[in-house]
């Protein structure tokens, strides 16, 4: 108990810089003294409440109700902060060099006049905010930094007089040719995307089969009672298509085998352009890759928080299996560059997946076969567990648990195009206590899924309560044999061990209140060793060093990119405070649903890391990204971290 303090306390000892010195052992010893006197005082009588002669039960009644009325009302914080001032990080810099400078592009800019960027280096040199430190990741990393005099830490790689971008040769030539980062989009590809020029022959096969399916499906089933039909022209009964793409009574290519179709379903589908290898051979469900992931630590997609950078931290902590952040179907079949971004792998990610949120067979088909051809990934996952009320009233997310059908349309569609296994993410149901999820298992496992992972919670609890860890391994061994991936409530070794004893395949690190992962990254360290860190502030720090540089790595070291990292770095803050070192625990191990209260660390710099304060997570960015910009504002984006 003498790390524990109180919120004016705390916040008095960062204000002081950690210095109270003298005067909190006089304050420590005046409260010593006053306890021994309270000692020997009675105790304070009960309040009683005074109520006026002949008031009946019923004037008493809404006597009480106006008491609690005129009570200051504790509201609190859930669900996200939608009205922030969203300040993308070009408003802090107001004169933009023009990027055929720093490219040295040989034919200058292409746009001439109409350029709305400066193509002065000096005048935009006199404008530049001052550089944040003396050495550029990028330049010692690669040996060459692209983005030359826009760098905020350019002093390290520009010449004194002509500004001129230094190259360290040797170094550079050990990184040419290498791909650090994989599955951008090419500029053709979102020109194609952008002009709805972009041929999806497999899905619209499938969607095919699927109108046919709606069209003639009474009528099919009725002559299927007066006539005998061979086995391979019977419509599946509860099926879209078969498993590998291609329909009942038809061959891989769309050709009715003896002329003429059984069902009644109309003319052939002729194939266009040249004979290739999949025309001639495709890949049965039972020769597709297999994704091997038992006992294997698997970090979930978490959205604005699951990035490249963040992934990298804990990938190098242990993580086995990683996952790109929840990517909108609609908004890749657009070429949104925004959303593609989601999709980057880093050259470390070894075992690495994509989610995919949406509501209808037709835009999840499609953009499954656009992925398939176009970006490297080891599974593909459908997110049928997110609870928010944006993608829940639009048949997304949660909602597919409700829409069996459409459900079953996504899962077999999106199976016949790709090449990869793939996966679903589910909860236990959308009400509180009625769960579905062993219902559903069992037609997942049916309709082609190669692996199923399942969220200990329903869509009203979103993440709070405890997941239900004996529930979960009822639909494990309903699962079987398909692998089922237990889900919630994940913070020590312990827990990740109780929870492979329900007789799960695998454990996922994902997100719960507070976030596993995100509160405490090393914990796949910590399950693989089977030990409990006491990591001390200054190795806390250094990970978020490492996460900085990786993030300049990233989104670049120029202006944009350093308040980018910033915002990114902000945001994992806000729940990393959460984590209380396993030093000042009077029980082992912290449970994940426990707010830690306020609590003074064994230096300055753990108390500051505790802090739910903004500006204290401001101050954090700033020794490690240098000052803020002066317009600069941060709220977080989900309110139970907005504490002031």
């Amino acid at each position: 108990h003498r790390f524990l303090t109180s919120k004016e306390e705390f916040h008095a000892f960062l204000r002081a810089g950690g210095e109270l010195g003298d005067r909190e052992e006089e304050k420590e010893d005046e409260e010593e003294e006053e306890q021994v006197n309270n000692w020997h005082r009675e105790p304070p009588s009960k309040r009683v409440r005074v109520e006026e002669p002949g008031q009946d039960g019923e004037q008493r009644e809404d006597a009480r109700g106006q008491e609690e009325k005129e009570r200051p009302q504790r509201k609190r914080c859930r669900g996200q902060n939608k009205n922030r001032l969203c300040m993308k990080p070009k408003h802090y810099e107001q004169n933009r060099l023009c990027p055929s400078v720093t490219q040295d592009c040989p034919g200058g800019c292409p746009l001439g006049p109409r350029c709305r960027f400066l193509h002065d280096v000096d005048e935009y040199l006199a404008g530049k905010p001052p550089d944040l430190g003396e050495r550029c990741v990028l330049f010692d990393t690669f040996g060459r930094c692209p983005y030359g005099v826009t760098c905020r830490f350019g002093r390290a790689h520009l010449g004194a007089g002509d500004h001129h971008n230094v190259v360290d040769t040797a170094l550079a030539r050990r990184w040419q040719g290498t791909v650090l980062v994989r599955n951008t989009l090419p500029k053709e590809l979102q020109q194609q995307l952008r002009k709805r020029k972009v041929v999806f022959q497999k899905a619209e096969e499938f969607l095919r089969g699927l109108r046919r399916r709606g069209e003639g499906g009474e009528a099919a089933r009725s002559s299927e009672e007066e006539r005998e039909v061979p086995g391979w022209m019977v419509p599946q009964e509860e099926g879209v298509g078969r498993g590998d793409g291609s329909e009942q009574g038809e061959d891989p290519k769309g050709e009715d085998p003896g002329g003429s179709r059984g069902d009644g379903g109309g003319a052939s589908i002729p194939t266009v352009g040249p004979l290739t290898d999949e025309d001639v051979t495709r890949l049965r469900p039972c020769e597709k890759k297999k994704l091997d992931i038992q006992g294997k630590l698997y970090l979930a997609p978490l959205t604005t928080c699951g990035n490249l950078p963040f992934r990298r931290i804990c990938k190098r902590f242990g993580a086995d299996v990683t996952c790109g952040e929840m990517a909108v179907c609609t908004n890749l079949l657009q070429g949104q560059a925004s959303e593609w971004a989601l999709l980057r792998r880093h050259h470390t990610e070894d075992v690495f997946g994509v989610q995919l949120e949406g509501a209808f067979p037709d835009t999840m088909t499609r953009c499954a076969e656009l992925l398939n051809r176009t970006i490297e990934v080891d599974f593909v996952d459908i997110n049928v567990g997110c609870p928010i009320d944006l993608v829940y009233k639009k048949g997304g997310g949660c909602a597919l648990m409700t829409r069996s059908t459409k459900f079953e349309q996504i899962v077999r569609g999106m199976n016949s195009v790709l090449d990869v296994p793939l996966t679903v993410k589910i909860r236990t149901g959308v009400q509180e206590k009625v769960n579905v999820a062993h219902k559903i298992i069992p037609k997942i496992r049916e309709w082609g899924a190669s692996l199923v992972t399942l969220h200990g919670r329903s869509r009203e609890q979103r993440y709070t309560r405890s997941a239900d860890w004996p529930y979960i391994a009822q639909c494990a061994r309903i699962a079987r044999p398909m692998p089922l991936l237990g889900n919630g409530d994940i913070l020590s070794y312990e827990d990740a061990n109780r929870a492979m004893e329900t007789g799960v395949s695998g454990i996922m690190i994902a997100r719960q209140v507070p976030e596993g992962a995100l509160i405490k990254p090393w914990l796949f360290t910590e399950i693989k060793e089977q030990r409990h860190w006491d990591i001390s502030s200054r190795e806390r720090l250094d990970i978020l060093k490492d996460f900085t540089n990786y993030g300049l790595e990233h989104w670049g070291s120029d202006t944009q990119g350093v308040e980018k990292t910033r915002k990114f770095l902000l945001e994992w803050l806000s729940f990393l405070c959460r984590y209380i070192p396993v030093g000042l625990l009077e029980h082992l191990p912290q449970r994940i649903n426990e707010r830690p209260p306020y609590y003074l660390g064994r230096d300055y710099l753990e108390t500051l890391m505790a802090s739910q304060n903004v500006d204290d997570w401001i101050k954090i960015s700033e020794l490690l990204l240098g000052p803020v910009p002066p317009s600069f504002t941060f709220l977080p984006k989900h309110k139970a971290n907005s504490y002031r």
